[in-house]
């Protein structure tokens, strides 16, 4: 098979290489599944780094989401047949034209979502989906998060807009807010501007912040929790910034403030399966109602993963960066 290998961990661009490998065969309880479409997300390129929760042992293939076509079944493995259109995430080895995963994380996709949708559907906005339950918040409540232009603070924003839940979008940039009109969503506040909470409370009037959630780490964490209702959360949901979160003990001692952190792959891996398929019918449904939206800014084939890099890590892209596999 052709796939996307690794054989030490450093920059994304200078560490992949094109190269093949000997099909997968599926083992008891699993399925191989030949790759369509697999994305590149943020926390792929840290585990090219070596800088994530999860280190493979090198060489490896890496790749964490894709959408494809099953085409050989593992002793005992049942829910499934050859032939079906599935999607994955939260596994290893998707970069290359063949992977395998186990049964139960392979989820059956409707005909009516394009490879484009499907395969980027589970990682991203599953996991903004699960976040946003799991904050527990009514309509009318307010969260707070930064890197809001980001794919996982859009789909937070969009799915919070749908249940009436107030969300304040945070971007680095004042050119950042045109990417959230642009996929239309409302309340962004550019931390360029020096007077940029009172515009949070403005928008908010003045109601309290019960929640806040930081993708970027180190010192943007401060102002999160300088904005934080007493009594709220602050949620350590990414670290962009490859730095140490950084947060004022006043602010927890005094509004007796909590902080934690939230790893979707956990949460994806304890989800009951009638919870899982509930969860995914509801992005579908907000995608065909274009109320979400999971824009492609590139498709790259395996040969070209090192150019699908350097898009990947290209700043204000205007959507996922894609690998393609094989029809």
């Amino acid at each position: 098979m052709q796939c996307v290998l690794i054989e030490r961990f450093g920059p994304p661009a200078d560490v992949v290489q094109a190269a093949e490998r000997p099909e997968p065969a599926p083992g008891p309880g699993q399925a191989r599944v030949r790759m369509h479409l697999a994305p590149i997300h943020n926390h792929d390129l840290a585990i090219l780094r070596g800088i994530y929760g999860y280190k493979p042992t090198l060489p490896a293939v890496p790749g964490t989401e894709a959408v494809g076509v099953i085409d050989a079944l593992g002793e005992g493995t049942s829910g499934l047949a050859v032939g079906q259109r599935v999607a994955t995430a939260s596994v290893q080895g998707t970069w290359a034209t063949h992977f395998v995963a186990d049964a139960h994380r392979l989820v059956p996709v409707p005909e009516s979502l394009p490879d484009e949708l499907a395969c980027q559907l589970l990682a991203m906005p599953l996991s903004a989906l699960m976040l946003l339950v799991d904050m527990k918040l009514q309509p009318g409540q307010w969260f707070v998060q930064n890197a809001a232009n980001g794919a996982v603070g859009k789909t937070l924003a969009a799915l919070a807009a749908q249940r009436g839940i107030g969300c304040v979008n945070l971007v680095r940039r004042d050119a950042a807010l045109a990417e959230l009109v642009e996929a239309g969503l409302g309340n962004g506040v550019s931390t360029e501007a020096t007077d940029w909470k009172s515009r949070v409370r403005e928008l908010t009037g003045d109601a309290p912040i019960a929640r806040a959630i930081d993708s970027i780490g180190g010192e943007a964490a401060l102002p999160l929790t300088s904005l934080l209702a007493e009594g709220g959360e602050l949620i350590s949901f990414g670290a962009l910034s490859m730095k140490p979160m950084l947060v004022n003990g006043g602010d927890l001692i005094f509004k007796q403030a909590v902080v934690r952190g939230y790893w979707a792959t956990k949460r994806f891996a304890a989800t009951p399966p009638a919870e899982l398929a509930r969860l995914i019918g509801e992005l579908t449904q907000a995608l065909a109602q274009g109320h979400l939206r999971l824009p492609v800014a590139s498709v790259h084939d395996l040969a070209d993963a090192a150019a699908a890099m350097t898009a990947a890590e290209r700043p204000g892209r205007a959507g996922k960066v894609l690998l393609r596999g094989g029809a």
